[in-house]
């Protein structure tokens, strides 16, 4: 079970960094619902292991909202153009923005040492480091990004690697804070989803440094 949720752990940080390094939003979307996946996989052998019925439910619920639902309205709401043809403009290009990701993965790494070396379990030892590895590095896209819709996935991949951090420290979360957790990230992704679409209607454009010149008319 260790060295499956090691793996998965594994997977789910390569998917962080694709999404820091992939310049068409669709592909971004695809890795994000790879993530999710991961992540629920993560909390599905953690509730095997410690016999948490809420981990099932974390994992059930990720794979509902995050992997099915969250990725289809998104989908639904935003033209094809801007799924499929258009590129992602950032400010930094995907070498030095991937290198400066793996020394914010070092760096959180070494934030959580601490934590790590009082603490005998394998499962906080792979999930702590890769959790806050996520949060640093979707921060990073965030700032790095230029476009509504991959500023979104950098904010869902910093609620995954809080997750993905959480559920190894506490592992029996009450269902109410997973419920409310999850219909929280749902409602972001609607929000922005629909204020996307119409100001890409509006102006042509999803750029966040163009919305700053927009002035009521």
């Amino acid at each position: 079970m260790n060295q499956l949720n090691a793996l998965a752990g594994g997977l789910f940080i390569l998917t962080v960094f694709g999404i820091v390094g992939l310049r068409q939003v669709i592909g971004c979307l695809r890795l994000f619902v790879m993530q999710s996946v991961l992540l629920a996989v993560s909390a599905l052998i953690l509730g095997i292991e410690t016999g948490s019925i809420h981990l099932f439910a974390v994992a059930g619920l990720t794979i509902g909202t995050k992997a099915l639902l969250i990725p289809w309205l998104l989908y639904r709401l935003l033209s094809h153009e801007i799924h499929a043809r258009r590129e992602i403009r950032q400010v930094l290009n995907i070498p030095t923005s991937l290198l400066i990701a793996a020394g914010l993965t070092i760096f959180a790494y070494f934030t959580v040492r601490p934590l790590l070396d009082i603490n005998s379990s394998a499962f906080i030892r792979v999930n702590l480091p890769i959790g806050m590895g996520g949060i640093v590095v979707g921060a990073f896209a965030i700032t790095m990004r230029r476009e509504a819709l991959p500023q979104l996935l950098g904010i869902l991949t910093m609620e995954n690697g809080a997750f993905m951090a959480g559920i190894s420290i506490a592992p029996n979360l009450p269902l109410i804070a997973e419920l409310a957790a999850a219909f929280d990230v749902l409602i972001i992704a609607l929000v922005t989803g629909l204020l996307t679409r119409r100001i890409h209607r509006r102006v042509g454009t999803t750029r966040v440094g163009d919305m700053a010149s927009l002035k009521e008319e």
